[in-house]
């Protein structure tokens, strides 16, 4: 089945670098922040931040090339499948990449619904079952707006973007402005002591700040429906790192130059204590109220994504058939929408934040960012340039640098690793089942 032939060419290049950086700028740094300061103990933090950069500029390299050569929806599981070979083990990899999405998007929109619903406290107190009522509500809003053209997405994205950035460089003009050297570079005895305990530190720190990252790639996701593809999802890719990077560095040093580190490791709600310092209480709930804003923003773009992945394998045959179903006049996968909306309202009321941030991590790293990463060096050898309209500079550099460091943030996981672990086995035998049955690779050779 034909994507170009259900799906609609409807993202220019701002609407792809909107929806882009509201993805990768959601509740995910105002929650970190005092995370990332508590682990590396003090002012050091910053180096997290950049260190999470150079790797999503890193990645973004493999993402860029494989984007630009098959700019199809799914992202990762067509990428995947065509590198490793879509009779063979790229039918195996690809299925993992679904097996994941079928838990890791929901799990990444729960994480949202939650860190939103935990926001949402400092304004006024639901008690635990208040909180959960309120992540579920976020995800209902979601599939409401979600289900319309990618046109009418793309203008929504745009005004989503406004209030995101806004917010972002009202905090950056409202630290300036306040701001003392003193608090932000008054390191703790040892901090940059550069032993195993300092390094240590700044994996655990780099698990939180990429968490923040994520969502550069998720253009390639919609790849199915990027005007001039091969030009622009590269040119989403980097320039969203680039632009959201500075921001989070130029945010962090803000935020520890008006609170002092030692109380700002401890806050939950640490904009809304950056604006109560400055400003006072009634406008710090003004900023919780835009905080909330940021975070429903992310959710929107990254639900759109995630969405389009069971699509393209269920058009692969490759899953259910039913998610390969394209609205008949909206022209959008609107099974595949509701499914993982569904699933997401579930897990919003049955988990905790801290949980879920490691667990995507751990169950995302090895196939997804380290299959591809070594998938790109496959098919350099056997696809000619002229199907690369990207390709990526001082090849393949990048793509060993980024599996190794791929693999070292994935031992930072500590325990949730095992959990990545345990899914990806699970899933493989989830796959070899159902090859069994269908009589398919490894059983029998699939028909290319």
């Amino acid at each position: 089945m034909s994507q170009t032939g259900h799906l609609e060419r409807g993202l220019g290049l701002k609407e792809a670098l909107a929806l882009n950086m509201i993805d990768m700028v959601g509740i995910g740094p105002f929650i970190v922040i005092p995370l990332v300061i508590k682990n590396m103990g003090g002012p050091q933090c910053l180096l997290a931040w950049a260190v999470g950069a150079v790797l999503a500029l890193i990645d973004g390299c493999v993402w860029a090339e494989l984007g630009a050569a098959m700019p199809e929806a799914g992202g990762s599981y067509v990428y995947l499948r065509e590198a490793y070979g879509p009779a063979k083990w790229g039918r195996l990899l690809s299925f993992l990449v679904i097996w994941q999405t079928i838990f890791q998007a929901p799990l990444v929109m729960a994480s949202g619904s939650i860190g939103f619903a935990e926001y949402f406290s400092y304004l006024h107190s639901f008690g635990r079952y208040g909180q959960k009522a309120v992540a579920g509500g976020v995800v209902i809003v979601l599939a409401v707006l979600l289900y319309r053209r990618i046109g009418q997405i793309g203008k929504i994205s745009m005004l989503l973007w406004v209030g995101v950035f806004g917010t972002i460089f009202w905090l950056i003009i409202a630290g300036i402005t306040h701001f003392h050297s003193a608090l932000a570079f008054t390191y703790p005895p040892g901090a940059w002591s550069l032993n195993w305990l300092f390094f240590a530190a700044l994996g655990s720190a780099t698990v939180q700040t990429i968490y923040t990252y994520w969502g550069y790639y998720n253009v390639c996701f919609l790849g199915g429906e990027v005007k001039q593809p091969g030009r622009n999802i590269p040119r989403t890719i980097f320039f969203s790192i680039i632009v959201v990077g500075i921001l989070y560095l130029v945010m962090q040093t803000c935020v520890l130059g008006v609170v002092p580190w030692q109380q700002a490791q401890h806050s939950e709600f640490i904009v809304s204590t950056f604006f109560q310092h400055i400003y006072g209480t009634q406008v710090a709930k003004f900023a919780t109220v835009l905080i909330l804003w940021i975070a429903f923003a992310s959710l929107f773009s990254l639900t759109l994504g995630y969405s389009r992945i069971p699509y393209a394998a269920a058009l692969d045959g490759n899953f259910f058939s039913i998610f390969g179903r394209v609205h008949p006049t909206k022209r959008f996968p609107h099974v595949s929408l509701l499914a993982l909306c569904a699933v997401a309202f579930v897990f919003s009321l049955l988990f905790r934040l801290e949980t879920v941030i490691a667990a995507i991590a751990a169950m995302r790293v090895l196939v997804q960012f380290v299959g591809q990463a070594v998938g790109v060096i496959l098919l350099r050898r056997r696809w000619p340039p002229e199907r690369r309209p990207f390709r990526m500079w001082l090849f393949p550099i990048p793509a060993i640098v980024a599996i190794i460091l791929w693999l070292a943030l994935f031992v930072a996981t500590g325990k949730q690793m095992l959990f990545g672990i345990i899914a990806i086995g699970a899933g493989v035998i989830v796959f070899l089942m159902r090859s069994k049955g269908l009589k398919q690779w490894p059983f029998a050779e699939a028909v290319r």
